[in-house]
């Protein structure tokens, strides 16, 4: 029997045009019983209505939080009225949305998306299994000495999960700009945070400062759930991406494209680049031609 796919975007009103680009994408190469879900600012709802419909469910970010939250007016953070804590910087409510997001979708595999991506292959949930088992999208010793903020994200997911601190490096890196969850898996990590804690698991995500949703539930699928199942098979090359923040050219773009990896079935080309429109969409097209043989 198949696995049903649920597409999680997290977006704001600036980017709607890319999130529009990615969302044509996914009509295009996923089926017909994929819904994408989009979570926006309450004041973008608007924006982002044009694409609602029966494959786009628009989530405001409150419909998302426990209603104790509420974001500080003219500062873009949130606050958490029941909690003696600064308000939370609006990335890290933004990965505690993801989280609550994929737990809360109906689907076996939570694909989750930013605005930036693009799909440039058919796309179903099974596109991220090996031996009827979901893989992780695991780099292996990606994390090494100098990469400051993702070896505190590591150490902040293995407080929150209960697991001992120390861990010698290199460490795996889970971060990329395409992922998959297990939404499961996902409310079992909640419950464990929640466990270990004693608080629910959303104060006690944002209760960090230095915190990513990506290694947390990477280190608890794999040390955690994979201390019983064993680690589960990995893979880290499904999205083809341009990290790098300075602008392409059309022929940069066009040798980007031309890189697309035989196992990628998305690309990525960072906003912060600023790459113009009209050599954003040349790569686009270029990609989907490789990806067409």
């Amino acid at each position: 029997m198949s696995r049903k796919l649920a597409v999680i975007t997290p977006s704001y009103g600036p980017d709607s045009e890319l999130f529009g680009e990615l969302h044509r994408s996914v009509l295009h190469h996923t089926s017909q019983d994929t819904v994408h879900h989009v979570i926006v600012p309450t004041a973008d709802q608007a924006v982002f209505a044009r694409f609602a419909g029966p494959r786009c469910r628009i989530w405001t970010e409150p419909e998302l939080l426990p209603r104790r939250y509420v974001r500080v007016p003219r500062s873009g953070l949130w606050a958490n009225l029941r909690r003696p804590w600064p308000p939370v910087r609006g990335w890290v409510i933004q990965q505690a949305l993801k989280i609550a997001a994929a737990a809360h979708v109906d689907a076996d595999v939570a694909l989750l998306l930013d605005s930036d991506v693009v799909l440039v292959r058919p796309t179903r949930a099974e596109s991220f299994t090996t031996d009827d088992r979901l893989c992780l999208y695991r780099l292996e010793d990606g994390v090494h000495a100098g990469m400051d903020r993702h070896i505190k994200w590591h150490h902040a997911a293995r407080g929150l999960l209960g697991l001992p601190a120390t861990r010698a490096l290199p460490l795996p890196d889970y971060v990329s700009s395409l992922n998959f969850w297990d939404p499961a898996l996902v409310r079992e990590m909640q419950e464990r945070i929640t466990k270990v804690t004693g608080r629910h698991w959303m104060d006690a995500f944002n209760s960090h400062l230095h915190i990513s949703e990506f290694i947390l539930y990477g280190v608890f699928v794999d040390e955690v759930v994979g201390a019983a199942a064993g680690r589960p098979p990995y893979t880290d090359s499904v999205c083809h991406n341009r990290w790098d923040d300075t602008p392409l050219d059309l022929a940069a773009a066009l040798d980007f494209a031309d890189r697309l990896t035989p196992s990628a079935v998305g690309m990525m080309i960072s906003a912060k680049s600023r790459t113009p429109w009209d050599v954003r969409l040349a790569a686009v097209q270029r990609c989907a031609q490789v990806a067409g043989g």
